[in-house]
């Protein structure tokens, strides 16, 4: 190795355009502005979406519908769901903790526990909503509600 051979990291060096180094370099005078106008002076920035005057796209675009903003979105889940993964992991109490550990939610989601499918387990289930069906068929097995 020698100092000849040296060559910055891959990915280092982000623009081979040395621009404002003379005349001769080819991008001096001017470099690169062009002349006079807002983009040839320092501060220049455009607003996101100008498409330099012509009226921008998002504005000849109809607008349609409503956004609800406040809206709150739950993971739908059912009784057949519930009475599977008691089999199958033999629980008594369905959190969201066990919910989260067999992949049926994630950290942040919101759970509402639906009434399809059928119950025969004796279940404790903790949920941050229940359908009314789904909290007739969990006590009437003689479960427990308990609702986040």
């Amino acid at each position: 190795m020698n100092l000849s051979s040296l060559k910055p990291a891959q990915g280092s060096v982000k623009n081979s355009k040395r621009i404002g180094r003379g005349t001769g370099s080819g991008k001096g005078g001017t470099s690169t502005r062009g002349h006079k106008g807002a983009g040839s002076r320092s501060g220049n920035s455009t607003k996101v979406g100008f498409e330099g005057g012509q009226m921008p796209l998002q504005r000849r675009l109809p607008k349609v519908g409503f956004k609800n903003f406040n809206r709150v979105e739950y993971i739908g889940i059912n009784l057949d769901m519930l009475q599977e993964l008691a089999e199958k992991h033999n629980l008594a109490v369905i959190d969201l903790e066990a919910l989260k550990a067999h992949g049926l939610m994630s950290k942040s989601d919101l759970v509402k526990v639906l009434g399809r499918g059928e119950l025969t387990a004796k279940l404790e289930v903790k949920a941050h909503a229940f359908s009314a069906k789904a909290v007739e068929a969990i006590e009437a097995k003689g479960g427990v509600v308990v609702k986040l």
